[in-house]
């Protein structure tokens, strides 16, 4: 293996220490693998804490304009899910989560359970034994807006990243997960 080929993660180490630069902070290992996995997020949150529960904050069909069609590359004009959720335990908010899936890729079963029921996605895609992989774009500090503010009760900064899951080559996905920079500090 070449020196090349074992550096896949160097982005993400970079992209990490320099928002840990930019914001004057050294986050904690937890925040880290949280902004930084290409996992379930929900997997990783049932192993911190039992079992989280997700309840859907919105959820509608809409036609994707320019922006929206860039982040899961379809045309503008093509059908998307929107999906806004907040995963909790023990109505303790953890992770707030936006997602736009376009709704020619996936299989009426994904669709239905993303339409009918408070299921993650990381369970959506491991019941239907969907084989993907998530690349992270993005990760960043993003400021409270009044949303955030009310659901976590704090208007502190919000660690953020987004990301896109990919099955057969395509963009099923886009997800955007935000949490204060406050949690997960301790575990």
């Amino acid at each position: 293996m070449t020196k090349d080929k074992n550096e896949a993660n160097k982005r993400l180490i970079e992209k990490m220490e320099d928002l840990e630069n930019d914001y004057g902070k050294t986050f904690s290992n937890t925040q880290k693998i949280l902004l930084t996995t290409d996992g379930s997020i929900t997997a990783i949150l049932d192993v911190l804490y039992g079992k989280i529960s997700l309840i859907t904050l919105d959820q509608h069909f809409g036609i994707a304009d320019e922006s929206h069609a860039k982040l899961v590359n379809v045309e503008a004009g093509d059908e998307i899910n929107f999906r806004e959720v907040l995963m909790h335990k023990d109505e303790q908010p953890l992770i707030y989560a936006i997602s736009h899936v376009p709704l020619g890729r996936c299989s009426e079963e994904i669709c239905s359970d993303l339409l009918r029921a408070d299921i993650p996605i990381g369970r959506i895609l491991k019941n239907y034994k969907i084989e993907s992989r998530r690349e992270v774009r993005n990760i960043f500090i993003e400021k409270a807006n009044p949303k955030l503010q009310e659901l976590f009760k704090t208007d502190e900064d919000f660690l953020a990243r987004d990301y896109v899951i990919i099955h057969d080559d395509e963009i099923l996905m886009w997800i955007k997960e935000m949490f204060p920079v406050s949690y997960f500090t301790e575990i």
